[in-house]
C-alpha cells in the first residue's frame, strides 16, 4: 500500500502509535491567547478609567465664533488611548469571528442533505466518500452514502473511530477557539503556528484512536479513499504516514516566536502598568460648548471599525 509515495507495510509488528504534544500545545495556545485577551481588555478598561470630567482642565478653541473643547491629555494618556483602541479592536474581532463561525456552522449543518443514519453517524447524500465531525458543544459525526457503500466494514469502523475521537474531545470547538484567537491577537506571532500544530496533532491523536480500536491497515486504506482527489492525488500528511508506520512524528516548537511573543506580552503589561499611573485625560460635558467627550468616544468607535475591516480580510 502506497501513500505519499511511500510503501506502508503492516506485515510486521510495529511500535505503538505516538503523538506529540497535543495537550501541551493546546494549553499553551489557550494560556497565551488568554493573556493577550486579558491585556486587551485591561488596556480598554484602563483607558476608560483614565478619563475624568474636569471642565476647567479641558482645552478650548474658538473657530468662527463657535466654541469647541477637546480633551487635555499627556503623553502617557495618548499611549494608553492607543492601547485602549487596540483592545477594543481585538474584542470586536473576537465577537464578530465567533458570530461568523456560529452562523457558518448552522448554515453548513442546515444545508447537509441528510438521508439516514449508520450506527452513531449521520449519513448525507454525496458522490464523494466523506467523513467529518461538526459541532461545538454537541458535535456530530457525518459520513457520506458513498463512504458507507465503498468502504469495507473494517475501514468504515476505523473512520468512525477516528471521528468519535474528534467528537469525544470536542475538537471542532477547540480548533475554532484557536482560529479565533490567532486571528484576533495578530500581534502575538506564535499563535498561528501553534494553531496549525494543534490541528495536526488532533488528526494524529484521532488516527491513534482508530488504530487502537481497529488496526493501522484498514485506517490507511480508508485514508487512501477519503483523501483521494479527482487528479488521483492523496492528501495525507507525511506525519500521519509516519505515525501509521509506528514512527513518532518530529516537531520542533517555534522557540524564537515563543520568545518574541512572551517579550511582547511582558512589554505590553509593563507599559500598561507604567502609563496607567501617570495618564491624565481631562474632558468636559459642558452643554454650552461642543462636548469633548465625543472626541474620546471616537477612539473606540474607530477601533471597532478597524476591527470590522480587519475581520473581513
Amino acid at each position: 500500500m502506497t501513500v505519499q509515495g511511500r510503501t506502508l507495510d503492516f506485515s510486521r509488528r510495529r511500535p505503538g502509535v505516538a503523538t506529540v504534544g497535543g495537550v501541551a500545545v493546546y494549553r499553551l495556545q489557550l494560556a497565551i491567547g488568554g493573556t493577550g485577551l486579558a491585556a486587551a481588555a485591561g488596556a480598554l478598561g484602563l483607558g476608560v478609567s483614565a478619563v475624568r470630567v474636569a471642565p476647567a482642565d479641558a482645552h478650548r478653541l474658538s473657530v468662527g465664533g463657535l466654541r469647541f473643547t477637546y480633551p487635555a491629555l499627556n503623553v502617557a494618556a495618548g499611549v494608553l488611548l492607543a492601547f485602549a483602541a487596540l483592545g477594543a479592536a481585538v474584542l470586536v474581532v473576537i465577537a464578530r469571528a465567533t458570530i461568523r463561525h456560529l452562523r457558518a456552522h448552522h448554515r453548513l449543518v442546515g444545508a447537509l442533505p441528510v438521508v439516514g443514519a449508520h450506527r452513531d453517524a449521520t449519513v448525507i447524500e454525496a458522490r464523494e466518500p466523506l467523513a467529518f465531525c461538526a459541532g461545538w458543544l454537541r458535535p456530530r459525526i457525518f459520513v457520506s452514502r458513498a463512504a458507507v457503500e465503498r468502504l469495507s466494514e473494517a475501514e468504515l469502523e476505523a473512520v468512525l473511530a477516528h471521528e468519535r475521537h474528534h467528537r469525544a474531545r470536542r475538537d471542532p470547538l477547540r480548533l475554532a477557539v484557536g482560529r479565533i484567537l490567532s486571528h484576533a491577537l495578530f500581534f502575538l506571532p506564535v499563535l498561528r503556528p501553534l494553531q496549525a500544530r494543534h490541528g495536526d496533532v488532533a488528526e494524529l491523536r484521532a488516527d491513534a484512536a482508530a488504530v487502537d480500536a481497529v488496526a493501522a491497515a484498514p485506517l490507511a486504506s480508508a485514508l487512501l479513499m477519503l483523501g483521494a482527489t479527482g487528479d488521483g492525488v492523496v492528501g495525507v500528511s507525511p506525519e500521519r504516514v509516519d505515525q501509521l508506520l509506528g514512527q513518532a512524528p518530529a516537531w520542533r516548537p517555534p522557540w524564537l516566536l515563543l520568545a518574541l511573543t512572551f517579550a511582547t506580552l511582558a512589554g505590553l503589561v509593563a507599559l500598561l502598568w507604567r502609563v496607567s499611573g501617570s495618564a491624565s485625560i481631562a474632558a468636559t460635558l459642558s452643554i454650552s460648548s461642543q462636548p469633548c467627550v465625543l472626541v474620546l468616544a471616537l477612539v473606540p468607535v474607530v477601533a471597532a471599525l478597524a476591527g470590522c475591516i480587519y475581520d473581513k480580510t
